[in-house]
């Protein structure tokens, strides 16, 4: 399997055998990105193929999504990646990565196809294959999560799915369900779950040395948002099994740090429920107590990730963990803001935002930093409680959002928001519509960087 550049063709054509050229120039292949040639062998087998990598300037700027939906344009069979001049190990990494990411499939709810030779690619020598199906298989993880619709994962299921990964990694799991959130003090994640048939829960994992440096994650986990008495119409509800997009990624990245037995000692929560209606949902107007002991006036039923979040966040920041991350499919504003493919981040340390930036860069897994504008702080007043869970005007929806939030973070705590969308929207080469792991990678690379380096 050649890797060739638009400017780079010529040179590798006149390195190729006649009959190569020759067939090359009668299908117009010019080595666009994306644009794969397959090669007959003289005796009318499958000698080869020829993937266009486009304008790279070098092909050590190659990424996964160059790779990534390779496996669909060709033959079953076994192939070595070849390139001119030879790939870096980090290039070829991201290489692998592709073609094993674009094998995905959630076939979950289809019959099984017939049976078809798959193709195949001979890892380099000097590749660590176990850090490759590590990461593939922490990213199938995510991706399955946010597949699933709600009906076969609700707070119970997604609380199983954590304890699976507990169980692989020899992790501490423990869930608290229902009426005990009230008890452990936890009452936003009792308020805005309690109207679902599943009880809400408090997912939390524990892993490794506790000398180690605290790493916390934070994932939401609304397994399926109605949006509460503030009803969603039905085409905002259409996605709405994706909710806990956030919590998918927060496993898909534990799942990372413990594979790979990262020096740091590792707790993940995650706050599972489903935002219903019923007699009992919580309603606008009311005003909760949370864990921090803010009072919360709601200003709106469907902003509900926050209110989950915030109990969460104020468990993880008393331990006071040298990094603390949460991730969340928070706000459709982040979106209008930066398109679905650009996750918002936001972060208390401008050194740790632009480490994360450059480590997401690093593994074409990008984010864009949002300010937390402090004169926005103002907009979430309210004239009965400590503060209001949305602004009374529909501008900055995101920065409103990361600013309540980080009424529950200590300044002292290194702490990162990353607002994400956890799904394709569109069809492209390798990613079809339907889940994505974003930011997996980048925040993985930045915990190797800050505590394994």
């Amino acid at each position: 399997m050649w890797l060739v550049t638009e400017s780079g063709l010529e040179q590798w054509l006149a390195a190729q055998p006649p009959p190569v050229s020759k067939w090359l120039s009668g299908t117009g292949f010019r080595g666009e990105r994306h644009r794969v040639a397959v090669l007959p062998g003289s005796d009318g087998a499958v000698a080869g193929a020829v993937l266009g990598m486009g304008k790279l300037a070098t092909l050590d700027e190659l990424s996964l999504w160059h790779t990534a939906g390779l496996s669909d344009k060709i033959p079953g069979a076994d192939y070595e990646l070849r390139a001119t001049p030879s790939l870096s190990a980090a290039a070829m990494f991201q290489a692998a990565l592709g073609f094993g990411y674009g094998h995905y499939r959630f076939d979950r709810y289809r019959r099984a196809p017939a049976a078809t030779r798959a193709p195949r690619l001979v890892l380099a020598r000097g590749m660590d294959p176990d850090e490759l199906d590590r990461t593939l298989q922490a990213l199938a993880l995510a991706r399955d999560l946010v597949n699933t619709p709600a009906s076969d994962l609700g707070p119970a299921e997604l609380a199983e799915a954590a304890n699976k990964l507990a169980q692989q990694h020899d992790a501490v799991l423990e869930v608290t369900t229902g009426d005990e959130l009230l008890r452990r003090n936890y009452p936003a994640i009792h308020a805005v779950g309690r109207a679902s048939a599943q009880a809400p829960r408090l997912i939390d994992l524990r892993w490794g040395n506790a000398t180690h440096p605290r790493v916390t994650l934070v994932g939401k986990g609304v397994c399926f948002d109605s949006g509460g008495l503030d009803l969603k119409n039905s085409q905002s509800m259409l996605l709405m099994k994706k909710d806990m997009g956030g919590a998918a990624c927060a496993l898909a990245l534990a799942s990372l740090v413990m594979g790979a037995k990262l020096p740091v000692r590792l707790r993940v929560l995650i706050p599972a429920v489903e935002n219903s209606v019923s007699g009992n949902a919580y309603r606008p107007g009311d005003v909760l107590s949370t864990r921090k002991g803010l009072s919360v006036e709601v200003g709106n039923t469907d902003a509900e990730g926050r209110l989950v979040l915030c109990d969460a966040l104020a468990e993880a920041d008393s331990e006071q963990p040298q990094l603390l991350v949460d991730l969340a499919t928070l706000t459709g504003a982040a979106r209008i803001a930066l398109g679905p493919e650009l996750p918002a981040l936001f972060g208390n340390d401008d050194a740790l935002v632009a480490a994360a930036l450059a480590a997401g860069r690093q593994q074409h897994d990008p984010m864009w930093h949002m300010p937390l504008w402090a004169p926005y702080d103002d907009d979430l007043g309210s004239k009965v409680a400590d503060l209001n869970n949305v602004s009374p005007t529909s501008f900055a929806g995101a920065l409103i959002a990361a600013l309540f939030l980080r009424r529950f973070v200590g300044e002292r705590t290194p702490w990162l928001h990353v607002d994400l969308f956890a799904w394709n929207s569109k069809e492209r080469f390798g990613r079809p519509v339907g889940a994505e792991a974003q930011c997996v990678r980048g925040l993985y690379a930045l915990i190797r960087q800050r505590f394994a380096a």
